[in-house]
């Protein structure tokens, strides 16, 4: 035999044994991989981890407030209270946890859907939809509408979208001068 010949040879021996190996480990790691999944529940237990429930309440600007349901697995108290640090923690039993967070921002039910406008005692409102027989959201103060600007008048009657919060603190700034004072 040539030494070409064996070189080729010693070259595909060292290949197939790469690849064999490859194999192997791929599949040896996908057997942990699935092994590691099937004790996850049981290794929560045995190492004392335990499952509560985890209320998050969102309260916005407007007065909306959203609520977000998450079951958590505790492994550590220290990494716990860590990941939610810029939560208020507001109550708490061994199964349920309730954090509150206040946002500087008006809800995202107010930017798809909310509009300012006059109820029927002449109110500044926020409905869910245009005023015409929609839900009032929120209410602030009565608008003596004989001094409103007509075109201020009229989009209120057929409702001003909310778009941010810089819009929703504009148009309140705007109408409060109107706003019928008490005696």
């Amino acid at each position: 035999m040539s030494l070409n010949t064996k070189l080729r040879k010693s070259i595909f021996y060292i290949i197939v044994l790469f690849l064999l190996t490859g194999i192997f480990t791929v599949n040896h790691l996908q057997t942990l991989a699935q092994n590691y999944d099937r004790s996850d529940t049981h290794l929560a237990q045995e190492n004392g981890a335990k499952t509560v429930e985890v209320i998050l309440q969102r309260h916005y600007l407007d007065g909306e407030i959203s609520e977000e349901v998450v079951e958590e697995t505790i492994w550590s108290m220290e990494d716990f209270w860590s990941f939610y640090e810029d939560w208020q923690l507001v109550d708490q039993n061994e199964q349920k946890i309730i954090f509150m967070k206040e946002f500087n921002d008006i809800s995202p039910l107010l930017k798809m859907n909310g509009y300012f406008g006059l109820s029927d005692d002449d109110t500044l409102s926020i409905f869910n939809g245009k005023p015409n027989d929609s839900e009032v959201i929120q209410s602030f103060f009565q608008v003596n509408t004989s001094r409103l600007k007509s075109h201020l008048r009229d989009e209120l009657l057929e409702g001003i979208p909310i778009s941010s919060k810089d819009h929703y603190l504009e148009v309140i700034k705007m109408v409060e001068e109107f706003a019928v004072k008490e005696m």
